[in-house]
């Protein structure tokens, strides 16, 4: 079995509280990398909070955001780190920051952006074009954000399919209504099955607003069976090792 141990920490944010988000995240780095870990995974947009609104809209706000991020990236020694952030370059996205070796190593974003329900995101994000597939030795993964991994044809298929990777990672943060974890559970196993690799997904806990956040984070193989399964609705670190030679 070639193992790649990877830890998915479900965390509950406040938005707007870099420092103590900040301190969160590094915590659980550390404790991902005491557990053996390869890499670990936080929620989307974990660096500031989620959902920021209109926050957005003030520059200092996402400056901090992608400020917090390189300091995140110093304690990234000895494994890799996945980061949801605010990111600015020629428009401001929602963000994966991927960390190694005390620094970022590359930034992604999310295709897919949800204007319906509860969400607004075309009102603050430009939305991502590419599908980039990341190596560690000789594992091959693949990052993606929340809405991104609905969609048959979106990321994950171009990652897993001519991307080859082995391992799909999505950085979620995904409002509860009953049922939701059953929902999630399947769709990520059709995914897995579809594509045949390993699925890994990330959740946020808390709430914001009327918004309630579940965890449930969650591991599935290539054959859409469940491997680990965070609690939900308290924080966690799931701790999952994959068989990527499968």
């Amino acid at each position: 079995m070639q193992r790649f141990r990877i830890a998915l920490s479900q965390i509950n944010t406040t938005v707007g509280d870099f420092d103590g988000n900040v301190r969160k995240i590094t915590e659980a780095i550390a404790l991902a990398r005491d557990r053996g870990a390869d890499l670990v995974a936080f929620p989307e947009l974990a660096v500031t909070g989620y959902p920021p609104e209109d926050l957005l809209f003030k520059p200092r706000f996402v400056d901090a955001s992608v400020s917090a991020l390189r300091r995140i990236s110093k304690e990234a020694r000895g494994i890799v780190a996945v980061v949801g952030f605010a990111d600015r370059g020629d428009d401001i996205y929602n963000a994966a920051g991927i960390l190694a070796d005390g620094g970022v190593v590359d930034v992604c974003h999310k295709r897919f952006l949800p204007s319906y329900g509860v969400f607004d995101e075309d009102r603050y994000f430009q939305a991502g074009a590419s599908a980039p597939v990341y190596r560690l030795g000789e594992i091959a993964f693949g990052v993606n954000i929340c809405e991104d991994i609905w969609y048959p044809g979106g990321p994950a298929r171009d990652q897993a399919l001519f991307g080859d990777a082995q391992v799909i990672l999505n950085i979620s943060s995904s409002p509860y209504y009953a049922g939701k974890g059953e929902v999630r559970v399947s769709m990520l196993a059709t995914r897995a099955m579809d594509f045949g690799a390993a699925v890994a997904f990330v959740n946020l806990v808390g709430g914001q607003d009327e918004l309630v956040f579940d965890g449930g984070s969650l591991v599935v193989d290539q054959n859409g069976a469940l491997v680990a399964r965070g609690k939900q609705f308290e924080e966690d670190l799931v701790v999952a090792d994959i068989d990527v030679e499968a």
